[in-house]
């Protein structure tokens, strides 16, 4: 049997009385220390804290994420290290997971990656998700990079577990970045590709599309992107442009993706609703019954809408097919999208639809009243 590994965990925390806790509530039977990097609490943070059997180091905020990681990570002694966010938990299966992989980690392992689950939708499942690496031997000694949307810088031996760790926040900072980004512009900072697309996602958000946009297309245009943030980039391009009514555009922007790796259901989806928005419903249907067949690529690290892998294209094949009078085409692909999502509203009320036009499920089957 393989000696159990021993797990620091590395936080950095400003000011999360309300999430704290919660967190390390569900680590702090399995981690083996616990550093906690406060940047300037003024509330009951360390008070908190301080209940867990921590170690609290303080360190100036410099409007650099990855200093602090760095030095949160500087204090570790344990064979690998662990980092949360002080809104992230570990649910109950995970947590088993976790302790699974403690006991049972290969140590010649350097990184083990774990899904990020960013979004949870009103039924409690994961609806957007990415991968990142999680937890690192520290003997390797891997850098946080960039000043923000940090990223660890990790290579060798990377395994990807079937661990989550969820996103549950409880209070939003919606200028934080952008203020930064900005502040590190009038001290005349020069960006990266990456640091230039973060500044274009900050833009997008808070809805200055005019500089978002020629943000987006120099970024791409500069050719020095990894492929997941192009396809982000062009996801977030057509979605816009989807918005605008303006689809055919979209639609290049859509097509784009496709330069970047094999398509996705995502992109696939975003040219059918275009093309159901112009009623070509031909062509709706074949995008989206393109994106019930593909793949997932379950070892990327890139950003995934778990709807548009699972219920969404059905769900939008049966408006297809209903429009175009093929009833029980339509049914079926909403029976398909309800196996997924059982409880979501618009499922259900296509089903009272189909039952009051005599459709409804027995065996597996549409049968007709």
């Amino acid at each position: 049997m393989s000696k159990s590994i021993s797990i620091s965990l590395c936080m950095i925390v400003k000011d999360e009385e309300l999430t704290i806790g919660r967190c390390l509530d569900c680590i702090k039977d399995i981690v083996d220390e616990i550093i906690i990097v406060d940047t300037g609490s003024t509330d009951r943070t360390k008070e908190i804290v301080k209940k867990y059997n921590s170690t609290i180091y303080d360190f100036k905020w410099i409007d650099d994420f990855s200093a602090a990681r760095n030095y949160a990570f500087s204090k570790a002694n344990k064979d690998y290290i662990l980092w949360l966010d002080a809104d992230d938990v570990f649910l109950s299966e995970d947590m088993k997971k976790l302790k699974e992989l403690k006991t049972s980690l290969d140590p010649n392992v350097d990184s083990v990656t774990m899904k990020y689950n960013i979004g949870i939708d009103e039924h409690g499942n994961a609806a957007s998700s990415y991968r990142r690496n999680r937890l690192v031997k520290r003997a390797r000694n891997f850098v946080w990079k960039g000043f923000i949307h940090e990223y660890l810088e990790v290579y060798g031996n990377i395994i990807n577990s079937d661990i989550s760790v969820t996103h549950q926040k409880l209070k939003s900072t919606p200028n934080r970045n952008i203020e930064i980004f900005r502040s590190k512009l009038k001290q005349g900072i020069e960006f990266t590709p990456r640091d230039l697309l973060y500044y274009a996602h900050e833009l997008y958000d808070h809805n200055e599309f005019e500089e978002a946009l020629l943000n987006y297309n120099k970024f791409l245009d500069d050719g020095f992107g990894w492929y997941e943030d192009n396809i982000r980039v062009c996801s977030n391009l057509t979605d816009y442009y989807q918005g605008e009514g303006k689809f055919e555009k979209a639609r290049e922007y859509a097509f784009r993706s496709f330069q970047y790796d094999l398509p996705r259901a995502e992109a696939c989806c975003r040219i059918g609703f275009s093309y159901l928005c112009e009623n070509r419903l031909d062509q709706a249907i074949f995008w989206y019954e393109l994106a019930t067949n593909l793949k997932k690529p379950n070892d990327s690290l890139g950003f995934f809408n778990e709807a548009s892998w699972t219920w969404l294209p059905h769900i939008q094949l049966c408006v297809c097919y209903d429009r175009l009078g093929d009833h029980k085409k339509a049914f079926e692909h909403n029976e398909t999208a309800y196996n997924y999502s059982p409880n979501d509203h618009r499922v259900l009320y296509n089903r009272q639809y189909f039952e009051s036009i005599g459709l409804k499920k027995s065996n597996d089957t549409a049968e007709t009243l």
